[in-house]
């Protein structure tokens, strides 16, 4: 699916949708998707702001950012000092409410970040958070935390062929879970990948990292991703994710795709 953007406002505006440059396919009574916007964030030289695709029944089938092309240029060189990542977050929409998803942050790390000879090229990692920022806080790594961090999740729980290696907990986030059969741990280069964040072995966020070089190139890819069999927080969960380039906005798109609801979720 691509999609046009037919800004009617910064925040929360209804934007419409199209498939392949023709209007997206009506359902039997003539309605179609909606896209609303959350508040814009100022990355770069540009800027980006998070979406929901909701279909005619309201239901979400998409969650994503949209990232201008300036947002590339203009940004810091080096690492804040703290860690490899400059965080810029983003506030999700109001009709995203009932997704499952707290905020999204879109983390640049002009250096890259371990594992070394993997993913350190410049790139960005765009976490969907699953916890809000209360949650996040009290993941430091510190005392018991560092025990809980650490914790892999029942295998129930873990995305097909995902394993979670030591040495990847970080503060505020939790320990990342990678698909060993990806390009770069396969004699590949890293330019786009999937990963799954957990903390105290239960899921708290879905991150796609892509290079600088890979957004810049416009490619636009839509891919697979394994699934669990279960998760314990309720919420509309990827089978799909899409890198992709919207000449009609000028802007990337990240986006979590073929949404499905595991869960009750409160108003759904």
């Amino acid at each position: 699916m691509a999609y046009t953007w037919i800004t009617k406002g910064l925040a929360a505006s209804v934007l419409a949708v199209s498939l392949g440059g023709l209007p997206a396919a009506a359902s039997a009574d003539g309605t179609e998707p909606e896209i609303y916007t959350g508040p814009v964030t100022a990355i770069g030289n540009g800027q980006a702001h998070a979406f929901v695709v909701l279909d005619d029944d309201r239901e979400p089938t998409a969650i994503g950012v949209n990232l201008s092309a300036d947002a590339l240029e203009g940004l810091p060189a080096h690492t804040t000092g703290h860690g490899p990542a400059w965080e810029y977050r983003l506030e999700l929409p109001a009709e995203a409410a009932g997704t499952g998803y707290d905020h999204i942050t879109v983390d640049w790390n002009p250096e890259g970040h371990i594992p070394p000879g993997v993913y350190d090229l410049p790139h960005f990692d765009f976490h969907f958070y699953l916890i809000d920022q209360q949650a996040r806080d009290r993941i430091t790594l510190e005392g018991d935390d560092l025990q809980r961090a650490s914790r892999a999740p029942d295998p129930a729980f873990m995305p097909a062929g995902y394993v979670l290696p030591e040495g990847t907990a970080e503060p505020r986030m939790g320990a990342h879970a990678i698909d060993p059969g990806a390009p770069e741990f396969n004699d590949g280069v890293f330019t786009r990948t999937f990963i799954y964040g957990f903390h105290d072995g239960s899921m708290v966020f879905i991150e796609p990292m892509v290079t600088r070089d890979f957004l810049e190139s416009r490619a636009d890819v839509t891919m697979p991703v394994p699934v669990a069999e279960r998760y314990q927080r309720p919420a509309y969960y990827p089978t799909q994710y899409r890198v992709g380039f919207d000449a009609a906005s000028d802007a990337h798109v990240v986006v979590l795709e073929g949404l499905v609801r595991h869960g009750q979720i409160a108003g759904r």
